[in-house]
């Protein structure tokens, strides 16, 4: 069963398009990556699933059309968005940014529940639940992102770029544990990502775009063996 299904999307900004008729499904429980070099349109993607730019096309998540309804409708339908540059709100603590995660959930009383079962995938914001999300390093600040968007409960967690900027070992644990909250949480996932051997690792599915087209696309495993993608973007 799809969870998502994007049929003939584009994207603008003012009045440049960065999108071109993109489609692409994903399926329930899945995990799909969407490739690219920079300014291929892989944010733009992401960004389009929440309705925060202008677009023309057809968005179906859970049976239901999103396509030019508002972001805040599409979140409480369960899509959190986890953007580029995490988007923590460095002023307020660990437990602050978390319980904001949660502001649309109507069942409050299961809220710090949650909050215990993000600590169970990332200890490490425990130790840190009254410190100030700024004073987090990159790495903690990115997991805080990650799991202030797992207080939603979300259906579909939207992932743009969360290896950047971050030491490799640090990334290597994060996308074990994305691939934990995939498994154990069942909480599907539509990832971009610069580092295409890490993300092809992860997925299930893959999209390539390019200038805002898809390209090629197909599972994750024939997309890694694919001639063109290894020379372009695995490097060997």
């Amino acid at each position: 069963m799809n969870l998502l299904e994007v049929k003939n999307l584009n994207a603008w900004y003012g009045a440049t398009q960065a999108l071109f008729d993109v489609s692409f499904d994903l399926k329930q429980g899945g995990i799909t990556t969407i490739l690219g070099a920079n300014g291929a349109g892989k944010t733009t993607t992401l960004r389009s699933m929440c309705q925060t730019v202008k677009t023309s096309g057809e968005v179906v998540f859970l049976g239901d059309r999103i396509s030019g309804l508002a972001t805040d409708k599409i979140v409480r339908m369960g899509m959190a968005h986890v953007p580029d540059g995490r988007g923590t709100f460095t002023d307020l603590t660990v437990e602050e940014n978390l319980r904001l995660g949660a502001y649309s959930r109507k069942d409050k009383d299961a809220v710090s529940e949650d909050i215990e079962g993000v600590f169970e995938h990332f200890p490490r914001l425990k130790e840190r639940l009254y410190q100030q999300a700024g004073t987090l390093s990159g790495g903690e600040q990115q997991m805080l992102a990650i799991s202030r968007a797992l207080m939603l409960r979300p259906k579909l967690l939207l992932l743009d770029e969360p290896s950047f900027g971050l030491a490799p070992l640090i990334v290597q644990e994060i996308f074990e544990i994305m691939r934990n909250i995939n498994k154990t949480n069942g909480v599907s996932m539509l990832l971009v990502e610069q580092n295409a051997s890490l993300a092809l690792n992860l997925a299930d599915h893959a999209y390539l775009l390019e200038t805002g087209n898809v390209v090629l696309s197909g599972p994750a495993k024939d997309i890694r063996s694919d001639e063109s993608v290894r020379r372009t973007y695995l490097g060997y």
